[in-house]
């Protein structure tokens, strides 16, 4: 008995924007019951082919076929009714609607005389969270949610489709580990369902811990559709990226200095209690933990973006007033935030306009900004951090991922700050470039600065920090030095148990 045919594929498609040909050639089969990895850098091809399968975008050249048979997308919702659903990497929710009729746009139950019947709508969106295993309230305001959150509900509006092909672009970047392993038993769930599951991520060990084929991508071309079983690690960073990466953690050993950032009995009412920590120059230290343990809070507490109730934080011994951002860059402080895209950039605006937007009083000439100084300054940094781009005039929001967060480091930099808060510095990154900002923070380290990096990938924060600090529901479980850090004592004390249990 012959095999069915994928439920999804393309074959030998080409898509180029302009001069910039994305995709060359590229093949792709889609299988009921597998989930399938697709692999590659920043700029691979990897947006561009899940547009394509999701009728964003037309090919320029190739077939796009359902079930063996030719299919023309014409927009996104032909490919909704073939039963296609993307999850994006950045979430797209209307912030004022609540979360049920977010999961529900267009498609809301109906009461008698076409009226939208909200109890139904409710308990259908219920039903999904129980299947997901979260607690999400229906009738919560997307406006606040957290970006685990957000993306939870763009998992719930996928399934609520009963789609045939779900494609995951970065679902995990924000969740913890604990909502990883929810996310995972529901893939599985639809795999065995006779789904076929398109998985894009980052992190090779989720690659290799749920998936069964994978399909990498450089600069636009296909460069292999292989089985994992038997594949290493090492093999697919190989074939992502042309070549060896010396370490995706280059830690230098550095000579610690004073203290430079140092946080006493911080606390906020509900959110974190008595937080107390210190940073010294040349020294990397990670906040850890669970999402929602209160991590990017304090950061933001920190920083003065958020007021504290009870507590002190000082710089090189000077106290700070509470809730002054403008107090903290005065005193060196600078906050690489966790969205980038929300909270780190101005998307419409151009490359050198994004870097010099924490320096603009430096960059004027009387009483107007050089434009010149501007490029001037960015050009330098582009340099400085290999920034790939066309033009600096291009708006930031054209860039890859990866050239983003480095846009928003040079930002940040520019300002030649004492200490650095880097909530997730690679979330979203493809592994050559998370290597590159490795570098360049343990290079930052070795030249003075402190660095105080929130992060939820576990390897991150044991191959970068020397010393690991875990929150737990709002407090410091634990710290713990580099040289005692394992993935067992970190996620013990993040879970709110002894490294006796967890042993």
């Amino acid at each position: 008995m012959s095999e069915p045919p994928p439920i999804l594929a393309l074959e030998t498609v080409g898509k180029s924007f302009g001069a910039v040909q994305a995709l060359r050639g590229v093949s792709l089969d889609l299988r009921g019951g597998e989930i399938h990895a697709l692999a590659g850098e920043n700029g691979a091809g990897k947006s561009t082919l899940v547009k394509i399968l999701a009728g964003v975008h037309r090919p320029d050249e190739g077939t796009v076929l359902l079930d063996g048979r030719p299919r023309e997308f014409r927009g996104p919702g032909d490919a909704q009714q073939a039963g296609v659903a993307v999850i994006y990497q950045e979430p797209t929710l209307f912030p004022d609607l609540s979360v049920a009729e977010n999961i529900f746009m267009g498609r809301q139950p109906r009461a008698s005389f076409g009226r939208i019947d909200r109890r139904a709508l409710r308990a259908e969106t219920a039903r999904l969270f129980e299947r997901l295993g979260v607690a999400l309230d229906p009738d919560r305001p997307a406006r606040g949610l957290s970006i685990a959150d957000q993306q939870i509900v763009e998992i719930a509006k996928a399934i609520s489709r009963d789609a045939r092909v779900l494609i995951m672009d970065e679902p995990t970047a924000a969740l913890s580990g604990n909502e990883v392993a929810r996310l995972f038993t529901v893939s599985r769930t639809l795999q065995d369902q006779g789904c076929a599951l398109l998985f894009i991520s980052h992190r090779l060990e989720e690659i290799f811990e749920i998936c069964q084929r994978v399909t990498t991508l450089r600069d636009g071309r296909l460069i292999a559709t292989e089985d994992l079983d038997g594949l290493t690690p090492d093999d697919l960073v190989q074939r992502m990226v042309g070549r060896e990466l010396d370490t995706l953690y280059p830690k230098q050993d550095t000579t610690l200095g004073d203290p430079v950032l140092e946080v006493s009995r911080l606390t906020r009412e509900g959110v974190f209690t008595d937080v107390s920590f210190e940073v010294r120059a040349g020294e990397i230290v990670a906040l850890a933990g669970l999402v929602g343990a209160g991590r990017s809070e304090v950061a933001r507490a920190v920083f003065g973006i958020d007021r504290y109730d009870a507590g002190a934080v000082t710089v090189g011994g000077r106290r700070l007033s509470g809730g002054s951002p403008t107090a903290a860059m005065s005193a060196g402080i600078a906050l690489v935030p966790e969205d980038r895209r929300q909270q780190g950039l101005v998307m419409d605006g151009s490359i050198e306009r994004n870097i010099g937007l924490t320096t603009l009083r430096s960059l004027r000439r009387g009483p107007v900004v050089s434009h010149r100084a501007e490029r001037d300054r960015a050009a330098d940094w582009a340099i400085r951090l290999q920034l790939k781009y066309a033009r600096l005039s291009d708006a930031v929001g054209v860039l890859s991922g990866g050239n983003q967060q480095k846009v928003v480091l040079a930002k940040w930099l520019s300002t030649e700050p004492v200490a650095l808060i880097v909530d997730e510095p690679t979330r979203g990154i493809d592994v050559g470039t998370k290597a590159e900002v490795h570098r360049l923070l343990s290079q930052l380290a070795a030249d003075g600065l402190a660095v105080l990096m929130i992060s939820s990938d576990l390897p991150e924060v044991l191959g970068m920090a020397d010393r690991v600090l875990v929150m737990h529901e709002g407090r410091l479980a634990a710290e713990i030095p580099r040289d005692e850090a394992t993935e067992e004592t970190v996620m013990a004390a993040a879970t709110g148990r002894t490294r006796e249990e967890a042993v």
